[in-house]
């Protein structure tokens, strides 16, 4: 498994980097942004960990051009910056997971190996959380390994929550998505849908939350 590792902090850059080559990773360190976007444009990664303060280029600037590009590797930041403010910013820019700085290093490498399972089962068209897998390609949902009825909206609404999991998503971005850029003529609909979904899926409605203000977030 190939990773790239953007930190600037070279001594911690050095013990990350030795740390998962222990656990089995091929790791290729860089310490500012412009390095970084060179190897993201000759290499190939089946995750990048990403600091935010960087030299150059920063980093919450690399992951909106790799998402701007249609790049969808997995990223995850790891940066000092800890606030609610920048999680929601970093998740919003892209990234599938953020974990800030001082953390456990078994917590990273439980993290990094969660990110890299998910998107494998992305790729072969299967979004797996909790009991719930939800199948891409043939349109169906399970729970618990049984089928789930659900209608044509709640699908479509579920499916986009799965491929932009750990990213909030706005009531106007929902509901545009589903009905158009006129919306939908009922100015409640998101949040009967939302409702809805969340009973099917979990009695106590587990998965889908709500971020006060901002939208909502399929957590996985």
């Amino acid at each position: 498994m190939r990773l790239l590792l953007v930190e600037d902090d070279k001594t911690l850059g050095r013990l990350i980097k030795k740390g998962l080559e222990e656990e089995g990773f091929l790791v290729d360190l860089v310490s500012n942004g412009a390095t970084a976007e060179e190897y993201l444009n000759t290499e190939n990664y089946e995750v990048i960990v990403l600091d935010l303060m960087l030299p150059g280029k920063d980093g919450l600037s690399i992951l909106e051009s790799l998402r701007n590009r249609g790049i969808c590797t997995p990223v995850l930041i790891l940066t000092a910056k800890g606030s609610v403010e920048d999680k929601i910013k970093g998740l919003n820019a892209g990234a599938d997971d953020y974990l800030a700085k001082p953390f456990d290093f078994q917590e990273l490498v439980a993290r990094i190996k969660a990110l890299i399972r998910r998107y494998h089962n992305v790729s072969k068209g299967i979004v797996s959380f909790g009991d719930v897998e939800v199948d891409l390609v043939n349109q169906n949902v399970k729970v618990k390994g049984k089928d789930v009825e659900l209608t044509a909206m709640e699908l479509k609404l579920l499916m986009m929550l799965a491929l932009k999991s750990n990213r909030i998503l706005s009531k106007t971005y929902i509901e545009q998505s589903l009905y158009g850029w006129e919306g939908s003529p009922d100015s409640n609909v998101i949040e009967v849908l939302i409702s809805r979904l969340r009973k099917k899926l979990d009695p106590e409605g587990k998965y889908i939350k709500t971020v006060k203000g901002l939208g909502y977030i399929l957590k996985i």
